[in-house]
């Protein structure tokens, strides 16, 4: 069956624009609430990131939870991925994180995590849309479900991140600057790289519910690597609003993206001999990930696009380590999801291990010239499965005799086909980005 509601990554969209309303949030609460307790008795966390609204769906969210007879725990503004290590740790059955993750604060959605602080099965899902389409009842009131806060969340988590790294590990004599997108990182991030030695400069760690992600953060990085140079800085980390993205910027102003972080710390589990297998990256992971990976004899397989697919591919495998150039990274050595905090301290046990920069330590890894091109066409038949579209796909990628590839794929929200080519020689790849771009537009007419 195909979801009416769930995307890839939860539910979001605009506030206020249907399904992102509180009379929806109210529903969902209450099926949500439904649906766990028909596995038992039910505890659900919630938690959320910095966005104004998340007061609003906080609210709705409670009432309908508590009208299914769920007993709720609110968490506050905490990184999506302590909500999945709380969940864990408080023996929940479900936690639900109300976040947008990187997009603004007119933005909002909702992700759940399952009592193991996984995404939720698929069938669990559909459980849950099955009962959006029926009316909303409320159990008994003796059976009403009950509310508390965790006080002490921030510091759990915080000890949790800490407990990544082995005991006794110091950053004294590292200079850091820190950019929390005014976003759920904002307490947390500072003290953890604080409490373990580091010099730490904070931006954007300002909340206003507002700002979140405003020109800050993971996604605009000039503030950033302005701040690592003015301060003379070892070494920059960028987190984004719900603190399950990462990038960094070594002390030379330049963006280290999640390839180069994902190879770093595959590289490093290598050395140790705790690799299990080996990285999962996306159809959009950087050619130059795949090929460094290969000279050290990592295998590297592609999932598609999206943290979702990427968990998926390494349980089916039983490998350790995946991500998304975008900075999302997932360390099952250490928790359950994508988590950003505990990816950058993996990669700074990784250079402290070499005696590295982050400069030196990205080197190995020499990213390949990629071109995306993208092509509006006016609906109807798929221009990529037209004959000589693949044909010549076909023709690009055997000439590169696998020292480059080529991607063509529909948009999931526009009328647009994303023709994406990359190689070791640029102007050959911008050359074969724009045939095969023609192409597609001819054939879309």
């Amino acid at each position: 069956m195909s979801k009416k509601y769930f995307g890839t990554d939860g539910i979001r969209g605009r506030v206020g624009q249907y399904p992102i309303t509180p009379d929806f949030m109210l529903k969902l609460g209450w099926a949500a609430g439904m649906a766990f307790r028909s596995m038992g008795a039910c505890k659900v966390l919630v938690g959320k990131d910095t966005r104004i609204s998340g007061y609003m769906f906080e609210s709705a969210l409670e009432a309908g939870l508590t009208s299914a007879g769920a007993d709720v725990m609110l968490l506050g503004p905490m990184p999506t991925p302590a909500i999945a290590y709380l969940t864990r740790t408080f023996h929940a059955e479900a936690g639900i994180v109300i976040s947008a993750s990187h997009n603004p604060h007119d933005d909002n959605g909702i992700k759940f995590f399952s009592g193991k602080g996984t995404k939720l099965p698929d069938e669990v899902e559909l459980m849950i849309e099955e009962l959006l389409d029926t009316p909303m009842t409320v159990v008994e009131s003796s059976k009403i479900g009950k509310v508390s806060r965790i006080n002490d969340a921030s510091g759990r988590y915080i000890e949790f991140c800490k407990s990544s790294v082995p005991t006794g590990t110091s950053f004294a004599g590292l200079k850091i600057v820190i950019d929390c997108a005014h976003g759920a990182t904002y307490k947390v991030a500072p003290s953890v790289f604080r409490e373990l030695g580091a010099d730490v400069v904070v931006l954007s760690a300002h909340p206003n519910g507002l700002n979140i992600n405003e020109n800050c953060g993971s996604t605009h990085m000039e503030p950033l690597q302005a701040a690592v140079l003015a301060e003379q800085a070892d070494l920059g980390i960028a987190f984004d609003g719900d603190g399950d993205r990462v990038q960094m910027v070594d002390h030379t102003g330049t963006v280290v993206d999640g390839d180069e972080l994902l190879f770093i710390i595959a590289r490093d589990l290598q050395e140790r001999g705790k690799l299990q297998g080996g990285v999962v990256g996306t159809l959009m992971s950087n050619l130059g990930l795949e090929l460094a990976l290969a000279d050290l004899a990592i295998p590297f397989v592609r999932a598609n696009v999206g943290d979702r697919y990427v968990i998926s591919e390494l349980l089916e495998r039983d490998w350790l380590v995946g991500g998304e150039n975008s900075g999302h990274i997932v360390c099952f050595s250490h928790t359950t999801t994508g988590d950003a905090i505990i990816a950058a301290l993996q990669v700074l046990m990784a250079l402290k291990r070499r005696v590295e920069s982050l400069a030196q330590s990205r080197q190995a890894l020499r990213k390949c010239p990629q071109v995306l091109i993208n092509v509006r066409f006016g609906g109807g038949a798929n221009p990529i499965e037209h004959p000589t579209v693949k044909e010549a796909s076909d023709r690009v990628t055997q000439a590169m005799a696998g020292r480059g590839r080529v991607l063509l794929r529909k948009s999931g929200t526009e009328p647009l086909v994303r023709v994406m080519v990359e190689g070791e020689d640029e102007t050959q790849v911008r050359g074969y980005a724009e045939e095969l771009a023609k192409l597609v537009t001819e054939v879309s007419v």
